[in-house]
């Protein structure tokens, strides 16, 4: 039988990461975040978070609508150090008793990786700790891992956040992309359609709540390439079908709002369902994992639970913590480079797009 599974704690595992402790750094976007995970503790082969802190930048972008880019960077300068030295704080553990530290590397905003591969290439430096660079959606999949300890590859993996929109088979090897958006993520079309519709930043929360007083059925919206052979994605026809919508019913009543958010995020959900269904199904796999900020979205989670019961797949989605950015995920994917003797130089740098198969900083 097919199901989903998602947890609220964080308290989870994921095997062969060879019993390290790793400092984990993330700043791809608008989120400073550090954690500190144990693997392999008391004969486990799991790992723990041991702790786990994310600075958000809500009040710095809200007034924008959107992420600033150069606001974020000069955030996380501000924050870095205050975040690294919280989170090494609640594990009671100082920079000389880690094994190593893992940093993201890209794919994201510049400026904003920069900040956090500096201080986590000068920390590493400063005590003698080796250091690994690790691909933002890897650290994603990792979550998923981290949720279900029983999953392994191989899996198709679903990522979907305000960056990505993406299929990717995931085996022993480098991943392999099924489809991907040809133009916006599906999480950058909700922070628009948010905007669109008078709703506060960040949209994903913002839409999500408008929807519950709304009826999904109310406005047909198109299901973009739905009626495509292919796995790839598309969601400005998207965008433009609901501002189109708005300027016909303006000005907005709240019945009218509520019944726009709910009919675009029925439209933008079915299709991540349908086409994560036949991805399954042309691999010929039985285990998903819905990975990044919007699979925390409830709608996405309902419908993927319903579609995995009557195909008889597994969905995993991690806990809402662990779907936006965070560092615990970076932390478990570089304990793995880690564990398998993975090292990087003073030389690593920062990536703003590279494939999810493609490590161009880990080639010697």
């Amino acid at each position: 039988m097919g199901g989903a599974v998602w947890a609220d704690s964080l308290a989870m595992s994921v095997v062969e990461t060879g019993g390290l402790v790793v400092l984990g750094v993330e700043s791809s976007c608008d989120e400073m975040a550090a954690a500190v995970v144990r693997s392999g503790g008391s004969g486990s082969a799991g790992v723990e978070i041991v702790a786990s802190v994310v600075e958000g930048q809500e009040e710095v972008h809200r007034p924008y609508g959107g992420v600033v880019p150069e606001l974020a960077s000069r955030d996380h300068l501000r924050t870095v150090s205050a975040v690294a030295e919280a989170a090494l704080a609640q594990a009671k553990l100082s920079p000389g008793e880690l094994d190593g530290i893992a940093v993201t590397v890209g794919p994201g905003l510049l400026g904003s990786l920069l900040v956090g591969l500096s201080f986590a290439k000068a920390l590493a430096y400063r005590h003698g700790l080796p250091c690994v660079g690790v691909h933002h959606l890897a650290g994603h999949l990792a979550a998923a891992e981290l949720a279900e300890p029983t999953l392994r590859p191989p899996y198709v993996g679903l990522v979907v956040s305000g960056g990505h929109t993406a299929l990717y088979r995931i085996g022993d090897g480098e991943p392999r992309i099924l489809g991907e958006t040809r133009d916006d993520a599906v999480g950058e079309a909700f922070d628009k359609v948010a905007k669109l519709l008078g709703l506060p930043y960040p949209g994903g929360p913002a839409v999500a709540e408008a929807a519950l007083e709304g009826a999904p059925d109310s406005t047909p919206l198109p299901r973009p390439m739905l009626d495509q052979e292919g796995l790839d994605f598309s969601y400005s026809g998207l965008k433009t079908a609901v501002s189109l919508a708005v300027q016909a019913r303006e000005p907005l009543t709240p019945k009218a709002r509520a019944d726009l958010a709910a009919s675009f995020q029925a439209a933008a959900t079915d299709v991540l369902v349908e086409k994560s269904r036949r991805a399954l199904a042309r691999e010929g796999l039985g285990q998903l994992a819905v990975v990044g900020g919007v699979a925390a979205n409830r709608r996405l989670r309902d419908r993927m639970a319903a579609a995995a019961a009557e195909d008889g797949f597994h969905a995993v989605f991690p806990p809402n913590a662990l779907c936006t950015d965070n560092a615990a995920m970076i932390a478990a994917a570089g304990a793995r480079l880690l564990a398998r003797g993975e090292r990087h130089g003073l030389e690593l740098t920062a990536w703003s797009r590279v494939p999810l198969a493609e490590r161009p900083w880990a080639r010697s």
